[in-house]
């Protein structure tokens, strides 16, 4: 008796931009106010949990569904980031635990930092675009990190408008992830990695 194969073609969308999307916007909209643009707010706060938080993990689960370990691992990471900062900001008000200490703070930072970095190297085989979008990530970590550790109001600003860089190369690499799928062409340069 012939044994036949059958091959399930994925038929999925693609999570990337959403994800990409998620994470720039309010990585952006945070770091206006780390700039000084406005006071730290429902607005982030609701941004962090909903888009930022829980879109990313919806992202990154359908990643799983396309195999896409990389995309799996970053977007539901960082979407928990998102809920634990938020989580952070809220359980002191609540008086559900205490707020974190300055050393505690840098500790987390840091770690964030780290796994970033580390997270980059695997960029190395995707696109400049991400490249460009953890490079910049890893360096706000730990320039948060340096402001919450030394209190510099200076390193503060200067760390929130890195942030909306790094924020907004995250907008640009999903939507031109988007654009380049919907027009079958280049509309945006990603600044794609030759596979070896």
């Amino acid at each position: 008796m012939e044994s036949s194969a059958i091959v399930i073609k994925d038929n999925s969308a693609n999570p990337g931009p959403l994800g990409l999307l998620a994470f720039g916007l309010t990585t952006v909209l945070l770091n206006l106010h780390n700039a000084g643009f406005y006071e730290m707010n429902s607005m982030i706060l609701a941004m962090g949990i909903f888009y930022g938080g829980l879109a990313q993990i919806v992202a990154g689960i359908l990643e799983a569904k396309k195999n896409n370990t990389f995309g799996l691992t970053a977007f539901v990471s960082y979407g928990f980031f998102w809920l634990t900062l938020v989580a952070l900001i809220l359980l002191p008000k609540w008086n559900l635990a205490a707020a974190p200490s300055t050393e505690g703070m840098v500790a987390y930072l840091i770690m964030w930092g780290i796994f970033t970095g580390l997270l980059f190297f695997g960029t190395l085989r995707i696109n400049k675009a991400l490249q460009f979008v953890f490079a910049t990530l890893t360096i706000l970590f730990f320039l948060l990190a340096i402001g919450d550790a030394t209190g510099n109001s200076g390193i503060k600003t200067f760390t929130g408008y890195e942030g909306i860089i790094c924020g907004g190369s995250a907008i640009y690499t999903g939507v031109a992830t988007l654009l380049n799928e919907v027009y079958g062409k280049t509309v945006l340069p990603v600044g794609a990695v030759p596979k070896k």
